[in-house]
């Protein structure tokens, strides 16, 4: 195999050993790296200049990336990113990383990270919460058939804040923040309603208490003029239809908390709820 494409093939990073494993002789690693292609970064392990340094970090000490620093390689939500390293290596432990030894499944079959469901249980076990539900909906919303392995997995004393963490995901909302909404809702005490549909308006986020409409806005989000339009036809639609609505954005819902629920009980106590 040709050496650039089997880094590739393996984040941009690999071991001696697999490199031979895939058909890379050393005379063609010597040769990569007299010519700038590739990075001895130590004895056994080459990278190209540009490879992710977690996926470098991890292999120096021989572990895999796992919890919140494997989530974004696995395609996964991530409220807040990572302040240390979270790697799983066995025997291993240092103030500089998080370091998750026990692992219950193979890891990536490539790349320097650990399986889906190692990746999920670790956050469970780790991370605040919220932060922990966000992953582990983003896994569900895109098919990853993973709870019952989680559920099983999470037994006994010692799990019982990551089966807190798992009871938060539904595997329902469409964005992070939506999840973190739907918890914020969900822990003040509103009857909410995720992902409704409304005849004549469409699929809106939330519904409080049978009528108060909730949508928010990821931080990428932007309007332009038709976006705007559709946005007052669909506001005006929901108000002839009898429900109120509100609109917070990205900000609101994470730093500013105390500002939504005060605007929700606003509107909901000027109706009787359900």
């Amino acid at each position: 195999m040709d050496v650039l494409n089997a880094l590739r093939r393996s984040g941009s990073v690999a071991r001696t050993g697999d490199l031979l494993s895939w058909g890379v002789s050393r005379r063609q690693l010597r040769t990569a790296v007299d010519d700038g292609t590739l990075v001895h970064v130590r004895k056994g392990i080459y990278a190209l200049p540009d490879a992710p340094g977690d996926y470098v970090a991890a292999l120096r000490m021989n572990a895999r990336l796992t919890c919140a620093s494997a989530a974004a390689h696995h395609g996964l939500w991530l409220l807040t990113p990572p302040t240390r390293l979270h790697v799983s290596s066995v025997g291993r432990s240092g103030g500089k990383y998080v370091n998750h030894q026990f692992r219950t499944v193979d890891p990536h079959p490539h790349l320097p990270v650990t399986g889906v469901v190692d990746t999920l249980i670790h956050a469970l076990q780790c991370l605040p919460p919220v932060d922990a539900a966000v992953v582990v909906e983003s896994s569900l919303r895109r098919g990853d058939n993973v709870k019952s392995f989680l559920e099983e997995r999470l037994q006994g004393n010692r799990n019982g804040k990551a089966r807190a963490a798992l009871e938060l995901v539904t595997g329902c909302g469409e964005s992070a923040i939506e999840v973190v909404a739907r918890i914020l809702f969900r822990r003040a005490g509103f009857h909410c309603e995720t992902q409704v549909p409304i005849e004549g308006v469409g699929r809106v986020d939330f519904v409080l208490e049978g009528f108060l409409v909730v949508e928010v806005d990821g931080d990428k989000y932007h309007s332009d003029r038709a976006a705007r339009n559709r946005d007052r036809r669909r506001n005006n639609e929901l108000i002839a239809r009898g429900y109120l609505y509100l609109r917070f954005s990205y900000e609101d819902v994470m730093f500013n908390q105390d500002y939504v629920l005060s605007r929700v009980r606003a509107v909901l106590s000027g109706r009787v709820i359900r």
